[in-house]
């Protein structure tokens, strides 16, 4: 049971990670065609929403805990930082910079979930520990990598064409490079930094609401749909045109309807699920899984172009992401260890108990015979 408990998590996990793999390239194609970030967003929860309802009603309606308002508040919470900003920052961050580096970026998810678990009191530093130095150094390597990912180019490294030709990525290839590059190499890798903040925030908030509402459908189904009425105002704040909003073009349709089946429905259900299984941080060790995979089909299927500093700062990222990593499940096995001989120093106290009382009572009774 215990190998099947660690396997469906892990599974889980790398299912989520191929489902954003494929979510950042086909986004991306869709903005580049035209579609607005912002409305991207909004079509995703909307039809998130809806994907979510048979879920939350055939597999919980009987078993999920009643929903306070203290719930909704947190819920809201949630649709504000993991659906809403998240979301919206990623999206125009992924408008003005590449799939690869959007994916770099949320490498540095781990140490911001802990800087805001220390600020939350909900981690300890343990700066005189070996796993405390491990923490804080790694959290300096990915803050480190992030910085140099997001300000320094460099040049271009040359690893070969790719052989696959995809009509559709090379006609908006083409019209991208005819009208000019609308990217901007500076505002979006902070608008992705920004987004992995929100994303950090929703992971310590949805941990607790996972303790007292262990329902992710139905979790899941509200958060969406606080999202969905959320982004659609943003949205519509935003893009006023009727023509923004048409999603004639199949690209843009797709893209919609992948982010939120796939992306939103699906993966917020498995990461849910998982917080509430493993934990907030062992979600967060699959992010350098989704980098490999967004690399490699960006350069076959879109023909992005490395760069020195995309590289070095996206090795630096997974390397302080693994040291943090390394550090709390050192610091996990230590509490476990203490926890035992603390269990061990009780039951050895209770067992002495005993034999006290008893020998006293003999004394007295030998006390009051005399």
């Amino acid at each position: 049971m215990d190998v099947v408990g660690d396997l469906l998590p892990f599974l889980a996990m790398v299912l989520v990670q191929f489902g954003f793999a494929g979510m950042n390239i086909i986004s991306k194609l869709a903005m580049d065609s035209g579609m607005k970030p912002l409305v991207l967003v909004a079509y995703r929860q909307i039809f998130a929403t809806i994907a979510m309802v048979p879920f939350a009603y055939f597999f919980e309606w009987k078993t999920r805990p009643k929903i306070t308002k203290e719930l909704l508040f947190q819920i809201f919470i949630c649709s504000l930082t993991g659906a809403t900003g998240n979301q919206v920052f990623y999206f125009i961050g992924l408008q003005n910079s590449t799939p690869t580096i959007g994916c770099a970026l949320t490498n540095i998810l781990p140490a911001v979930t802990f800087i805001l678990a220390v600020l939350l009191r909900q981690e300890s530093v343990g700066i005189k520990k070996l796993s405390g130095q491990a923490k804080l150094l790694g959290t300096a390597i990915c803050v480190g990598g992030a910085m140099l990912l997001s300000f320094y180019h460099g040049s271009r490294i040359n690893v070969g064409e790719s052989s696959i030709h995809w009509k559709y990525a090379d006609d908006i290839g083409s019209q991208n490079s005819n009208d000019g590059s609308k990217s901007n190499f500076i505002l979006g890798p902070l608008f992705i930094l920004a987004s992995a903040v929100c994303w950090a925030i929703w992971f310590t908030i949805q941990a607790k609401v996972s303790e007292k509402f262990p329902a992710p459908y139905t979790s899941t189904f509200l958060l969406c749909f606080m999202g969905s009425i959320q982004c659609v105002l943003i949205g519509f704040g935003a893009n006023h045109e009727a023509a923004d909003w048409s999603l004639r073009d199949p690209g843009r349709l797709v893209a919609a309807l992948y982010a939120a089946i796939v992306c939103s429905a699906l993966a917020f259900s498995l990461t849910s699920w998982s917080i509430q299984k493993k934990g907030a941080l062992y979600v967060s060790v699959f992010s350098p899984l989704l980098l490999v995979i967004v690399a490699v089909l960006s350069w076959a299927l879109l023909r992005e172009k490395l760069y020195v500093g995309t590289v070095v700062g996206s090795a630096l990222i997974v390397a302080g992401l693994y040291a943090v990593l390394w550090g709390k499940d050192k610091e996990m096995k230590l509490k476990v260890i203490e926890e035992i001989e603390a269990r061990k120093q009780i039951n050895d106290l209770e067992l002495q108990l005993p034999a006290k009382s008893n020998g006293t009572y003999g004394l007295e009774a030998k006390g009051e015979k005399k």
